[in-house]
C-alpha cells in the first residue's frame, strides 16, 4: 500500500486535526455511493480508510513514523538472522569438503562429499561426535521431536480488515489479504461490529499431515464522515440554522438507507437529541436508532441586519442560560 500521508494527502508533519478533516474531505469525495459507476471507487476507498487508520491513530502514527511497522499495520522485520554460517544441512570441520545428513528409516544418515572426513581412525568422525551427544554405541540412533523437522501442529493465523460502515450494517463481499500470501473472499454478515472475528476453516498456517489452521480475521469499522456509531445505535450532528432553532421547520437528515424528513419544534436549543426509531444497525437481536443531535449554525458572515437584530435582542431581552452554572 502507498505511503499513508500521501493517500490522505498531508504532509508527514500534520497536525491531528488536519489529517482528520482530510480523511473526512476524500470520504466524501471517494465514498462507493457517490461513485456508483466506478468498479474501483471500492478498492480507492478501502484504501482511504486503511490510510486514516495508520494516521489516525496516535500510536500506529508513530510506530509508522520509527519504521516499526509498515502502510498496512504490519511489524517490519528488524535485525538480522543468527546462528553459524555455512551451507544448510553441511558440516566442514577439515574445510576440505562438505557433508549432507538425513533421517529416515535407518536412522541418521551422512553422506561424504568433497573433502570431508569419513568418520574412521581414531581422530573420530561425526559418528563419534553423535554418540557422545546421544550416548550409546554403534551407529548412532538420536531421537527427534517431531516437532523439529517442521511437522509441528496446524496453527490458526491471525490478520485484521477494515470495512466501511455500510458495509459493516448492509452486509457484503470483499477480499481480504492472509500473512500467509493468499487473498481470500470473505463474505461480511450484515450488523458486524469493530472488534468482532470471522474465522476462515482451513485458511491458516498448515502443520503435520498437511492440514492446516483457520485463520480468524478481526473486524474493524472505519471512521464515518457523517455518523459514529454507539453500539447498534447510530449518533451524527445534525447542522439547523438560526431561524430553524427559532421558528422550527422540517430539515432532511441522513440516514443509511437514504435521507429522512425532521420535524424540529420552534425553540430547539442546541445539544438537543431527536431519536429516528429503527435507522440504526441491525444486529441478529436488535435494531438500533439514529439520534441525531442539533447543532444551531450560524451564517459564515452576519450580515448587519442580523448583527442589528442581536443587537435589539440582546438589549430589550436579554437572558441568562449560564444562570445555573454560577
Amino acid at each position: 500500500m502507498r505511503d499513508p500521508y500521501e493517500i490522505l494527502g498531508v504532509s508527514k508533519g500534520a497536525s491531528e486535526a488536519e489529517i482528520k478533516s482530510a480523511y473526512r474531505k476524500q470520504a466524501k469525495k471517494l465514498h462507493p455511493d457517490a461513485n456508483k459507476h466506478d468498479p474501483k471507487a471500492a478498492s480507492r476507498f478501502s484504501e482511504l480508510n486503511a490510510a486514516y487508520e495508520i494516521a489516525g491513530d496516535a500510536d500506529k502514527r508513530k510506530a509508522f513514523d520509527r519504521g516499526e511497522i509498515d502502510a498496512e499495520g504490519k511489524p517490519r522485520f528488524q535485525g538480522g538472522f543468527g546462528g553459524q554460517q555455512g551451507g544448510a544441512g553441511g558440516f566442514n570441520p577439515g574445510g576440505g569438503g562438505f557433508e549432507s545428513f538425513s533421517f529416515g528409516s535407518d536412522g541418521f544418515q551422512r553422506r561424504a562429499g568433497g573433502g570431508g572426513f569419513s568418520g574412521g581412525g581414531p581422530g573420530g568422525g561425526f559418528e563419534d561426535i553423535l554418540r557422545g551427544m546421544f550416548g550409546g554405541g554403534g551407529r548412532a540412533q538420536p531421537q527427534f521431536e517431531q516437532e523439529q523437522f517442521g511437522q509441528s501442529p496446524a496453527q490458526n493465523l491471525e490478520a485484521s480488515l477494515t470495512i466501511s460502515l455500510e458495509d459493516a450494517a448492509k452486509g457484503a463481499k470483499t477480499r481480504v489479504h492472509l500473512p500467509t500470501g493468499k487473498d481470500i473472499e470473505i463474505k461480511i454478515p450484515a450488523g458486524m461490529t469493530s472488534g468482532q472475528q470471522i474465522r476462515l476453516k482451513g485458511q491458516g498456517y498448515p502443520g503435520m499431515a498437511g492440514r492446516a489452521g483457520d485463520a480468524i480475521i478481526t473486524i474493524s469499522i472505519a471512521p464515518h464522515p457523517v455518523f459514529t456509531p454507539d453500539g447498534v445505535d447510530l449518533r451524527l450532528d445534525l447542522p439547523i440554522t438560526i431561524y430553524e432553532a427559532v421558528l422550527g421547520g422540517k430539515v432532511r437528515v441522513p440516514t443509511l438507507g437514504g435521507a429522512v424528513e425532521l420535524a424540529i419544534p420552534p425553540g430547539t436549543d442546541s445539544g438537543r437529541t431527536f431519536r429516528l426509531k429503527g435507522k440504526g444497525l441491525k444486529s441478529k437481536t436488535a435494531t438500533g436508532d439514529l439520534l441525531a443531535t442539533a447543532r444551531i449554525v450560524l451564517p459564515d458572515e452576519p450580515d448587519d441586519e442580523l448583527k442589528a437584530l442581536m443587537k435589539k435582542l440582546r438589549d430589550e431581552e436579554p437572558y441568562n442560560p449560564r444562570e445555573d452554572l454560577e
